[in-house]
Formats: C-alpha cells, sequence, structure tokens
C-alpha cells in the first residue's frame, strides 16, 4: 500500500494525533487522580472522536493522491476531485 506523498497531509495527521496522545495522558493523569468516572468517560469520547476523525482524514487524503495518480487527472480536474472527498469526509465525520 502506498504511503502519504503530501507533507501536508502527513503533518496535520500527525499534528492531531499528537493531540489526541495529549488527551490521553490527561485522561491518565484523571484517573490517577480519583476523577469522576463521567468525566473521564466524557474524556476518553473525546479522544475517540479525534482519532475518528483522523482515521477519516487520512483515508481521504489517500483516496485523493490515489485517484490523482491513477486517473491521470491534470491540475485543472483535480480541484473538482478535491471539492468531492471534502464532501465525502464530511458526510463520513457525521457517521460517528
Amino acid at each position: 500500500m502506498a504511503q502519504l506523498q503530501d507533507e501536508g497531509a502527513r503533518t496535520d495527521l500527525l499534528n492531531r494525533l499528537k493531540r489526541a496522545e495529549g488527551q490521553l495522558r490527561g485522561i491518565q493523569r484523571m484517573i490517577e487522580g480519583g476523577e469522576s468516572c463521567m468525566d473521564i468517560a466524557s474524556q476518553m469520547a473525546a479522544v475517540r472522536k479525534a482519532l475518528d476523525s483522523a482515521y477519516v482524514r487520512m483515508t481521504v487524503c489517500f483516496m485523493q493522491q490515489e485517484l490523482t495518480q491513477r486517473l491521470g487527472m491534470n491540475e485543472q480536474q483535480t480541484p473538482v476531485l478535491e471539492g468531492m472527498l471534502d464532501d465525502m469526509q464530511t458526510l463520513l465525520g457525521k457517521v460517528r
């Protein structure tokens, strides 16, 4: 399977994962500090949503990269594909 070639997309994904990592550390501190289960569960749900969002973003970036290459799209055709994939990302974001 191919790797993400767009440096901007890779940076975006890494930043999303670093934020989720920070949230996980915060949850660990909450557990160590004896916070309520409801508060911890709320933060866990937020981390799950962040990871789901990162996964969808990675998938859409991969699709854009592969479709552009395999279909031999030129720079004039790319914005149409980007618009469609942005819409798809929005729709998939609502599934969670």
